[in-house]
């Protein structure tokens, strides 16, 4: 019995270590996105002083900046962190429930599934069809490809090798429905959806702000109260199983929320590539591996890591606006690398 209390009081304090250092990454975090903002809406073609930033943000300014701000800027910098999160934390689900340091939305073919789904609805709805409902054509996309995967994928229940093996092969096949679609269409379109495919927040408003913010503001909690259970799924399926643990249940349920959120993220900013990857792990360098804690950091760090890549992009070659994508890709691809070296032998 003594043992049994001295364990319980070791890992209580234990507990508590985790909690408060992931208070402290978090509060530190929320201080690093705020500066970070406030520097993405001084910069570009005219820079506009932190301080008077600030100042116009909180009413007090002249006004002088208010269509720079609030019009261009602001629903900018909001969206790079919609979408950052959204991003980060489907990516973090999907390495969670397939237990593989390589799993990503655009890895395994949801984000592939998700583009094709949205460049349909631009090369042949748009104009047609309210620009309202491309959040739900590119989710369609990615549930209809991650149900083809998770279909092929099942032999008396999915395992996560199968299913990433499986994920790549798919995410290939549907770049290629991509790559025929751009061929086919009209230049006009062809040229639009090319620009969205390489991952833009060019043009972002608050419309798109608030359609896509319901998306996360469900989601995000949602997985916050799921955070238990892929704890426990990932000490294996055979282990989850013994506590009692519904595996086929919950990785489906996992995969769902995943697609909705790398799906509404790349309707609004296309297929920005690498978030789903980098941020997770940075967070696990952070805060280690309790599930709860690394939720709200991962989605803290897709954020700045889009947001960072959404300045470079509009101002390292200005007058020229690049896609972000460019920028994510610049620093997931080489992560990506590192992380195949280091698990060669797994």
């Amino acid at each position: 019995m003594s043992n049994y209390m001295s364990v319980r009081t070791k890992s209580n304090r234990i507990s508590f270590q985790i909690a408060k250092r992931t208070c402290w990454v978090l509060l530190l975090l929320s201080l690093l996105v705020g500066i970070i903002s406030v520097l993405a809406l001084s910069a570009g073609s005219e820079f506009i002083h932190p301080f008077t930033v600030v100042k116009e943000l909180f009413g007090y300014g002249n006004r002088d900046y208010d269509f720079v701000l609030h019009t261009l800027r602001l629903p900018r910098v909001l969206m790079a962190l919609l979408v950052g999160a959204a991003l980060g934390v489907a990516g973090l689900l999907l390495q969670g429930i397939i237990r593989n340091p390589l799993a990503a939305p655009d890895i395994i073919g949801i984000t592939s599934g998700a583009s094709m789904g949205a460049l349909i609805f631009i090369v042949y709805c748009m104009g047609s069809i309210s620009i309202q409902f491309l959040p739900l054509a590119a989710i369609l996309g990615a549930a209809i490809i991650s149900f083809i995967i998770y279909l092929l994928s099942w032999r008396k229940g999915v395992t996560p090798i199968r299913m990433v093996l499986i994920g790549i092969g798919i995410s290939a096949l549907a770049k290629a429905v991509v790559t025929m679609l751009l061929v086919m269409s009209e230049v006009a379109a062809t040229t639009k959806a090319y620009l969205w495919l390489t991952g833009s927040l060019y043009g972002a408003n608050m419309q798109d702000v608030y359609l896509l913010l319901p998306w996360v503001a469900i989601l995000l909690p949602l997985t916050f109260m799921l955070a238990r259970t892929v704890n426990v799924k990932e000490l294996g399926d055979e282990m989850a199983i013994g506590l009692g643990v519904k595996v086929q249940r919950y990785r489906l349920l996992f995969l769902l929320i995943s697609v909705m959120l790398a799906g509404s993220a790349v309707a609004f900013a296309g297929g920005i590539a690498f978030v789903g990857l980098v941020a997770p792990h940075i967070s696990r360098m952070l805060v280690g591996r309790s599930f709860a804690g690394l939720i709200p950091v991962t989605a803290i760090i897709g954020g700045i890591i889009v947001i960072v890549a959404d300045i470079v992009a509009r101002t390292a070659f200005l007058p020229k606006d690049l896609p972000t994508g460019v920028f994510t890709a610049a620093i997931g691809a080489p992560f990506f690398i590192y992380l195949l070296f280091r698990t060669r032998n797994q």
